[in-house]
């Protein structure tokens, strides 16, 4: 049966046909989908989300040792996390199939860094995978967890935004069952990565570098298409696709497994050409490991560094002569309105952004929704860098600055962000004395990647009810004297215990609590507001809460409430001077 799949959920659907049994997972935009869509196949794949990227792949590990065939999925950043596990890995080796899943980001549409995630199959010496369409995305999934299981080695498999969310054709097949390798067998010097052993292993991992290069020269995911011999490109993911549709004649060598480099295979093929350009987004990868080999070629000269590629650049870059007409019409983007993102009506952290940049805070702030605090009219945070950096950052300032800073200043940190590498953060301001205000903006759920669970929900991945880490208990475990819970709607409240938990010279957390709108397992009792115009004198201010359900109306003389989007959080009637925002 053939079927419409995007890349993520082919990767789920290649896992599940392959004899996967364990998945585990951080969400984070572009990969998200892989573990949502896994969970349709919880009767032979057990799922699960885990607190950070470093502890999934750390249980991906155990399972691996278990024998069962095992993914482990994250976005670009998140393999910086699971670092330190992974370049240990790939020593130990495995034993089940071990799939590691990097979905990159180019073009920043959801990510703070657009780092080329190809460099870590070269820096921990493992096979690299590129699936160019959601066929592949499925095929290549069954192909790393032989490759694995036969060079005992884990696999990473490379995607991105566009293979992610792009729908393509993919032919489904049955599942096939793989579970003659489970059980764990004691192998102190395999497993045991102290430097005795560590050592022994070394030789072996370049072995396997040695047998992973032959197996480039003719894995047939590594193919010649040989045409006109004017332009030859050696390519590979979703780079593919632009280079077969803005160049159908040229000669191409795409790179399935683009790494180890089928290097004899690349020296016939630029033999047989009269150009050869290499086609590939980000990095040079590829092109600098040619180069290398001495042998010429032309890349990143033509071929922007920066960004997503397309159909047109690839066009224009390899023959800016020719202005050929585009296959679809070009859009002037600048005739085409702004629209940023904000954050939604009625969404709990508005009023806590309003009060900061009442309160001209200094504000570190961290990655999810709430980073939308940095948007006008809000315009209440001062810096973003990476998850749970908040914490550290304004440590940081304090350490600099002094405590006289500190109290005009606070972290701003969502719950799963917390959860995932806050803690430890918290800890070093408590251990080392700090006068820091923490802001947990506890708004039940991993809202900016979805609404995915977290261990602070109350649910699993695989919608089983199990226990909810307590914010407030842990923050007074790690050492916190100070702990105040406000509610997120009440503008004077929370202004006032900010205030005071900034003024204060110790360590203080502030939990703000009511639940992300969207939900999916809440029902809302909503109520709707609406401007009384008769009271309304224009002011502005309650368009300052950022909220787009509150707009001027069509004369631009009163406001107005659009009042399909207004969710009655009351965060813009509690702003207003003359009371003219009243109940429907």
């Amino acid at each position: 049966m053939k079927k419409l799949l995007s890349g993520n959920e082919a990767v789920a659907r290649g896992f599940y046909e392959n004899g996967g049994r364990v998945a585990v997972a951080y969400p984070g935009t572009p990969s998200t989908e892989i573990l949502e869509n896994m969970v349709q196949y919880k009767e032979k794949i057990n799922s699960q989300w885990s607190p950070n990227e470093k502890v999934a792949l750390e249980v991906g590990i155990g399972s691996s040792f278990g024998g069962a065939r095992t993914l482990v999925a994250m976005k670009h950043v998140g393999v910086n996390v699971a670092a330190d596990p992974l370049l240990t890995v790939t020593y130990s080796g495995i034993k089940g199939g071990f799939v590691l899943v990097s979905a990159d980001d180019p073009g920043m549409h959801s990510s703070q860094n657009e780092q080329d995630n190809r460099y870590y199959a070269k820096f921990a010496k493992m096979p690299l995978l590129e699936p160019s369409d959601s066929g592949e995305a499925k095929d290549f999934v069954g192909l790393a967890l032989e490759i694995s299981e036969k060079y005992d080695t884990p696999v990473l498999l490379r995607t991105t935004t566009r293979i992610s969310h792009t729908k393509t054709v993919v032919e489904l097949k049955e599942r096939e069952e793989h579970d003659g390798l489970l059980g764990f067998e004691k192998n102190p010097s395999k497993y045991v990565m102290v430097p005795a052993n560590a050592r022994k292993r070394h030789p072996t991992v370049e072995e396997r570098s040695i047998k992973l290069t032959e197996l480039a020269e003719t894995i047939d995911v590594n193919r010649v298409e040989m045409n006109k011999k004017e332009i030859g490109v050696i390519t590979s993911g979703i780079a593919y696709q632009y280079v077969k549709e803005a160049f159908p004649e040229a000669s191409v060598l795409k790179l399935g497994m683009s790494f180890p480099l089928p290097i004899n295979k690349i020296r016939a093929f630029a033999e047989a050409v009269e150009t050869l350009y290499v086609v590939e987004e980000l990095e040079p990868f590829i092109e600098e490991m040619i180069k290398a080999e001495g042998i010429p070629v032309i890349g990143k000269e033509v071929i922007p560094r920066c960004g997503e590629l397309n159909v047109e650049i690839v066009r224009r870059a390899l023959s800016p002569e020719k202005e050929e007409p585009l296959t679809t019409e070009k859009v002037d983007e600048k005739s085409l309105p702004s629209r940023p993102p904000v954050l939604c009506p009625g969404c709990p952290h508005r009023g806590v952004f309003y009060t900061l940049n009442k309160l001209k805070a200094v504000v570190t702030g961290d990655i999810g929704c709430y980073t939308l605090g940095v948007q006008p009219p809000l315009s209440a945070m001062d810096s973003t860098i990476a998850m749970g950096a908040s914490i550290g950052v304004n440590i940081g300032l304090e350490k600099a600055l002094g405590i006289d800073f500190s109290r005009q200043s606070v972290a701003v940190i969502g719950d799963s962000t917390f959860m995932h590498s806050g803690v430890t953060g918290l800890m070093d301001a408590v251990y080392n004395k700090g006068s820091n205000t923490i802001l947990i903006l506890d708004n039940r759920i991993t809202a900016m990647t979805g609404r995915q669970e977290n261990p602070g929900t109350g649910y699993t991945l695989m919608g089983e009810e199990t226990r909810e880490v307590d914010l407030e208990a842990l923050a007074r475990a790690i050492g916190v004297e100070h702990v105040r819970k406000v509610d997120s709607y009440d503008l004077k409240a929370l202004k006032d215990v900010i205030r005071e938990e900034m003024d204060r010279p110790e360590v203080s957390v502030v939990i703000t609590y009511n639940p992300c709108m969207l939900i999916r397992r809440k029902k809302f009792d909503i109520k709707k507001y609406r401007v009384n115009e008769d009271k309304c004198i224009n002011c502005g201010i309650c368009l300052k809460v950022g909220c787009p359900a509150v707009v001027k109306n069509e004369d631009e003389t009163k406001s107005h409430i659009v009042e399909s989007l207004c969710t009655g959080c009351s965060v813009c009637a509690q702003v207003c001077p003359k009371d003219a925002i009243e109940l429907v």
